[in-house]
């Protein structure tokens, strides 16, 4: 690892040569390597400048959070955890991660702190886990972060409190994006695993947006509760592999999904709601079967914005800060195979694209910081976390 003291960050101009480093195709699988991307820049009235700043690099980094004081926790898929300060760099490692399945999609996952994590110190983390006969499935487990020392953490006590079911084979589409909403419900993207039907099956929890108690309990007010099981667990059912979940300031819960061969979608999840997939689509199967699209009247929820050719979304927040007033109450979106940011309005049936800011390189992860910086992290062995600042002058 690279460390970067903070008088030594690199300062890039987003547009000039923003030849970041050449793109890592690391996952291995078609929705996340090969798509055709649109090659545009923003295009909204206020176009958006700022300047990118290189932190650190890390091994495939996946996901990141911040804690109350600043610091930061940054997951690597292969199965390891760091701890960052944005103003120093590396700390070091949390020891006492769970044993990862690390292959194609799968490895240590998403990482999401408490909503009360200053007074019980719980952190949540998504992974992937191995079953019997080669099969796998997400797993979420929660555990505190203890800290003999800022740089001597470990996760401890952990408890695995939500599982994909069934475990399947393959190593694609596990989802596993974590949300807590503003009454402290947790939240949780399960992709469909690539299996299709089971994004239909109400005895799986696959191809679902699941809603849980902090403590992985079923709230009674679930639309499914009733039913028991792993479809009490459900609060939306259709989708396919939901990488980003975020909710607006109105409460509104917003996820993007990726689609097949075109048909990238964003959508405002609704209570109970069937989302479609695989039944209607609008991309097609990559053996070019055709999926029928979204129609008026199919008893279907057809998604706010569509795109093809795709943007390959790998995660998701809406900004909230007053470093950049323009993307307050709009959401952003990381692009895999569209190398971008993608700048969406959030506003019901009328959501949807306003601009697309070229990063040069595969984007894993974007999060807000409490600066109101925007933090992202480029996918792949050596993935570097940059930090995009207002630009100067």
């Amino acid at each position: 690892m690279t460390r970067f003291p903070a008088s030594l960050f690199l300062t890039t101009t987003v547009g000039a040569a923003l030849a970041l480093g050449g793109c890592s195709m690391s996952e291995g699988v078609a929705d996340e390597t090969v798509a055709a991307t649109e090659e545009t820049d923003a295009t909204s009235a206020e176009k958006v400048s700022f300047d990118i700043e290189e932190l650190e690099t890390f091994d495939e980094p996946w996901a990141m959070t911040f804690l109350p004081d600043g610091l930061m926790l940054v997951t690597e898929k292969p199965g390891t955890m760091k701890f960052f300060d944005p103003k120093v760099g590396l700390i070091g490692d949390v020891t006492g991660m769970p044993e990862v399945d690390y292959g194609g999609q799968g490895g240590l996952g998403d990482v999401v702190a408490h909503p009360d994590f200053a007074e019980n110190g719980l952190i949540y983390i998504s992974y992937a886990e191995a079953g019997d006969d080669d099969t796998r499935g997400a797993a979420v487990a929660r555990g505190r972060l203890d800290c003999e020392a800022v740089s001597s953490c470990s996760f401890t006590g952990m408890d695995v409190i939500w599982r994909q079911f069934p475990k399947v084979t393959g190593r694609g589409h596990y989802g596993h994006r974590i949300a807590f909403d503003a009454d402290g419900m947790l939240w949780i993207s399960s992709g469909e695993r690539q299996k299709f039907e089971p994004a239909q099956d109400m005895q799986s929890n696959m191809g679902k947006i699941l809603r849980l108690n902090d403590d992985g309990s079923v709230p009674a007010d679930n639309p499914f509760a009733d039913q028991g099981g792993v479809t009490a667990q459900i609060w939306s059912l259709g989708h396919r592999n939901p990488l980003g979940i975020a909710f607006d300031s109105d409460g509104n819960l917003w996820n993007h999904e990726m689609g097949p061969a075109g048909g990238d979608e964003l959508n405002m999840v609704v209570k109970g709601d069937n989302y479609g997939y695989p039944r209607v689509s609008n991309g097609d199967h990559y053996d070019g079967r055709d999926i029928p699209d979204h129609s008026d009247g199919d008893g279907y929820n057809a998604p706010e914005q569509t795109w093809t050719p795709v943007i390959s979304p790998s995660s998701f927040i809406v900004y909230s800060g007053d470093r950049f007033p323009a993307w307050q109450g709009t959401g952003l979106i990381g692009g895999l195979s569209s190398m971008a940011i993608v700048n969406v309005s959030l506003d019901g049936e009328n959501a949807g694209e306003i601009a697309r800011y070229d990063m040069g390189t595969r984007i894993r992860e974007v999060e807000e910081g409490p600066d109101g910086n925007i933090y992202v992290l480029e996918d792949g062995e050596d993935g570097r976390m940059m930090r995009l600042v207002p630009k100067a002058g």
